[in-house]
């Protein structure tokens, strides 16, 4: 019984690593770049902007289709291009002159060629999700802890509070020291965890974009919180509370370490 169950977990575990594969052995044509030290710029910064740069055309539309308006949590609120440039600047700037010479350094440290082998897919699901569990959990503690004192509040965090109503490119408007902080946090929990490349790249994408959503401003019925059940996970409504009241919804994606902690707000009682 052991051995005929056996089988045919290795039997699923191989047609999951043969169902990422191909696209694993298409990106590693591409081996040259992705180990550059360019890559993990250009990646970050054409990702954040692809996933804003819808956002941002709906917050150009919205004031002349009234039907966006009912998703729209601030519906009389659309960041003018004053506030948008700095903030598109900001990323550009920091990823330029501060994570650019981080990537190189840790590249001419440690080079290092891409596996031929695929992940498989139940590992890369299961590794995505612990990453985005541990980034979650390691960012709540960072999150309370600069709320509560005022000197990591000011020196770090403040600059992000700026914009009391989210909007895309807000995202990443943030200090140095608070965008090394995360960046630290998912380096960490991609090395503990032992990810593949694939499952990196997927787990940036996949963060990159919750965070970008989470800053939007628009709650649409096929948002990310509406597809998760039990209200596990909180949402651009539960976020933009954050910004608005600054003592609740402190955890940057799930609910559970702000209910444990009584700091949980719904959105429904705003």
């Amino acid at each position: 019984m052991s051995s005929h169950n056996g089988s045919e977990l290795h039997v699923l575990c191989s047609s999951g690593q043969l169902f990422l594969q191909p696209l694993w052995d298409r990106l590693r044509t591409w081996e040259a770049l992705i180990q550059s030290p360019f890559f993990p710029v250009f990646f970050s910064i054409t990702t954040y902007v692809g996933f804003c740069l819808p956002f941002v055309v709906l917050d150009v539309l919205c004031p002349w289709v009234p039907a966006l308006r009912r998703y729209k949590i601030h519906p009389d609120f659309s960041p003018s291009a004053w506030l948008l440039l700095p903030c598109l600047g900001q990323t550009l700037y920091q990823h330029v002159v501060f994570v650019f010479p981080m990537t190189l350094l840790h590249w001419a440290a440690s080079p290092a060629l891409l596996p031929p082998e695929a992940p498989e897919l139940l590992q890369l699901v299961r590794h995505v999700v612990l990453c985005l569990l541990l980034f979650d959990t390691e960012f709540f503690v960072w999150h309370v802890l600069h709320h509560k004192v005022p000197w990591l509040y000011r020196t770090f965090h403040k600059m992000h509070h700026q914009n009391s109503a989210p909007f895309a490119l807000a995202t990443q408007y943030m200090s140095v020291g608070e965008l090394f902080s995360l960046g630290f946090f998912d380096t960490m929990n991609v090395l503990l965890l032992q990810c593949h490349p694939l499952t990196v790249l997927t787990f940036h994408v996949v963060n990159i974009w919750l965070s970008v959503e989470d800053h939007s401003g628009y709650d649409f019925p096929w948002s990310t919180h509406k597809l998760v059940p039990f209200g596990w996970y909180g949402g651009v409504e539960h976020h933009d509370l954050h910004h608005s009241q600054f003592t609740c919804n402190f955890a940057p994606y799930f609910t559970h370490w702000d209910k444990i902690l009584g700091t949980l707000r719904s959105a429904r009682a705003k």
